[in-house]
């Protein structure tokens, strides 16, 4: 099987063998498309700012770049592939050379998903797409059934977390070639995981993005995000803007047969249009690639925008990071750098957060000159949230980039994971901490000297705020995202999978995610919002029920704190799991202990229904 989705500017193969090459650039008096065999072939112009041109002087592994203007030469802003980085030749791409082998794979329902996220040049031992292919069996064993990828788009130098991609359609080279990605889909396919991307729709990365100067109406004159200039999905040229951004999405769900998108920071994009951007490319997934198979669309963002969230025709889900700032400040005691809310009030926020989605639901700011947040979303099903306790931003928007496992008790992790891996919304793991790994997940980056030196200064001043960064030497002493040796640093070592303590970790982890395949995921099928009840029981201390499909009810109690918790309710129904072998007699008296979590299933709850 072949698959290709065909777009209306870049370097497209005709049916005769030609290649039609096709840029806007509206601000650019003349193009030439100069080839890599020395040819500089005038494009026409045939009206609002672009530049075609269809030649056989080109095919399938020809690089080219185009001329603006004489003097400026520019990489395809649509480019499939850039072999030389993002300041090179681009290459034409033939989707057709590739045989796909997953015809019958028709993706996985959402209640089934439990994602891991994962850096693919810091998650296998040869940061490549190979390498992730290699670890695809411990991803099965360990239950996972989606693995999400962190931005592939092309970004400059040999190491970046991603967000800074500037070439939205080209799989960055260092990780393979397009091959290689679609080597790693099928694998993952032929396994039953399903992939997802996370991209970015919100900026352009701060360095080899050449689009301003020859198409300047890209960017909105109005807005900026914090990491530059806004794309303008509102202004009078945005028709072309939003059109490359929607076929951004068709081509990595159709031609490398992703499975779902993470859209990453949608706080940062404006559009006052409506449609929106947003549902502009939900309408345009859903008429398209999700007809036939399971897509799944899924956002991030300080919003948590409610009206999105629609199965149907919308989003599946979104990022919550309502219930993970909850429960980092109870794990950790940490209160610098939260939410405000989490950290004054953490078990009743993640108490409503398990219940409801959003700790906030629309309410009125608890403190003086905060603003409202939280788009009421009880009446959501709690597959509408994606839970987690770490992920690349909790970990690595730290200053040294340490992993929970490095800051807070191990009793204490080991009763928020039952909390986390038995609730019924999706829950997300970032890569290695299902082995407890210790190795820090540092940002890291490989821009120009100068470049490198401000995004460190600013970064610093950005982290004053943050836990153990008060003192100003202690804030020189956080690594330099330029130097070389943060991206080293933060590297899986898959060889801790043999040492105890890691193996140990890998056995509960296990455990609980074949606890949750078993019991939790055949009752999520058919679960409704709105019914979700939740209390807390002291400082600590909390209490949630869910009804699931078929009207079973699921019930927690957790005590996530290093006292006692007493006047604890015991829920009706069969003890599912617990944390402490004498569980069951402290709730018969009442009690939970100090970090703690018993989870039980009631099947006859419908019985006693009125």
């Amino acid at each position: 099987m072949k698959r290709r989705h065909d777009m209306p500017f870049g370097a497209q193969l005709e049916s005769d063998g030609a290649v039609r090459f096709r840029l806007w650039a509206p601000a650019a008096r003349e193009v030439a498309l100069c080839l890599d065999d020395g040819s500089v072939l005038p494009m026409a112009r045939p009206g609002a700012g672009w530049h075609e041109l269809v030649t056989r002087r080109a095919r399938a592994g020809t690089r080219y770049r185009y001329r603006i203007d004489g003097t400026l030469e520019v990489p395809d802003p649509a480019s499939r592939f850039n072999p030389e980085d993002v300041h090179g030749a681009s290459q034409v791409i033939d989707p057709g050379d590739y045989e796909w082998a997953d015809a019958a794979w028709l993706g996985r329902p959402w209640e089934e998903a439990l994602v891991y996220e994962l850096h693919v040049g810091a998650f296998g031992v040869c940061g490549s797409y190979a390498g992730v292919r290699a670890r695809l069996d411990h991803l099965v064993r360990l239950g996972v059934t989606a693995i999400e990828l962190m931005p592939l788009a092309d970004f400059p130098g040999r190491c970046n977390w991603g967000y800074d991609g500037v070439l939205p359609f080209a799989p960055d080279a260092t990780y393979g070639d397009p091959k290689a990605l679609k080597d790693l889909v099928c694998a993952a396919h032929r396994r039953g995981l399903m992939v997802l991307l996370d991209v970015v729709y919100s900026h352009f990365g701060p360095e080899g993005n050449h689009l301003p100067r020859y198409a300047p109406q890209f960017f909105s004159q109005r807005r900026r995000t914090p990491w530059g200039p806004a794309i303008d999905f509102d202004g009078p040229h945005s028709a072309v803007v939003r059109a490359f951004t929607v076929h951004n999405a068709l081509y990595w769900l159709e031609e490398y047969h992703f499975d779902g998108l993470r859209l990453d920071a949608v706080h940062a994009i404006v559009d006052r249009t409506r449609p929106d951007i947003l549902e502009e490319i939900a309408a345009a997934v859903h008429a398209g690639p999700a007809r036939h198979r399971c897509v799944h669309l899924v956002l991030e963002g300080e919003g948590n925008a409610s009206r999105y969230l629609r199965p149907q025709g919308g989003y599946v889900a979104q990022w919550n990071d309502n219930s993970h700032q909850a429960l980092h400040v109870l794990l950790t005691g940490e209160r610098a750098g939260h939410d405000r809310g989490s950290a004054d009030r953490p078990a009743a926020r993640l108490a409503r957060s398990l219940a409801t989605g959003h700790a906030g639901q629309g309410d009125a700011p608890h403190h003086r000159g905060a603003r409202r947040r939280d788009e009421p979303g009880g009446a959501l099903a709690p597959g509408a949230f994606v839970a987690f306790l770490q992920n690349h931003d909790q970990v690595g928007n730290r200053a040294f980039g340490e992993r929970l496992v490095s800051l807070a008790e191990p009793r204490a992790l080991r009763a928020a994971l039952a909390v986390l891996l038995l609730a019924p919304s999706p829950p997300l793991l970032f890569m290695g901490e299902e082995f407890g790994a210790d190795t820090p997940f540092l940002f890291f980056c490989d821009f120009p000297a100068a470049l490198g030196a401000a995004v460190h200064a600013g970064r610093c001043k950005a982290l004053a705020r943050s836990a153990g960064c008060a003192d100003p030497k202690a804030r020189a002493a956080i690594p330099h995202p330029n130097d070389r040796a943060s991206f080293e640093r933060s590297r899986l070592r898959w060889e801790s999978l043999g040492r105890p303590g890691h193996a140990a970790w890998l056995r509960y982890y296990t455990r609980l995610i074949a606890l949750r395949r078993r019991q939790i995921v055949p009752r999520l099928a058919g679960s409704r919002g709105g019914d979700a009840g939740f209390s807390v029981v002291g400082p600590t201390a909390l209490a949630v029920d869910w009804r699931l499909g078929g009207q079973a009810r699921l019930a927690l109690v957790a005590n996530l704190g290093a006292e006692c918790a007493r006047g604890v309710v015991r829920p009706a129904g069969q003890l599912l799991f617990a944390t402490g072998e004498d569980a069951a007699a402290r709730l018969a008296a009442g009690t939970l202990s100090p970090w703690s979590a018993a989870w039980f299933l009631d099947e006859d709850a419908a019985a006693g229904a009125p």
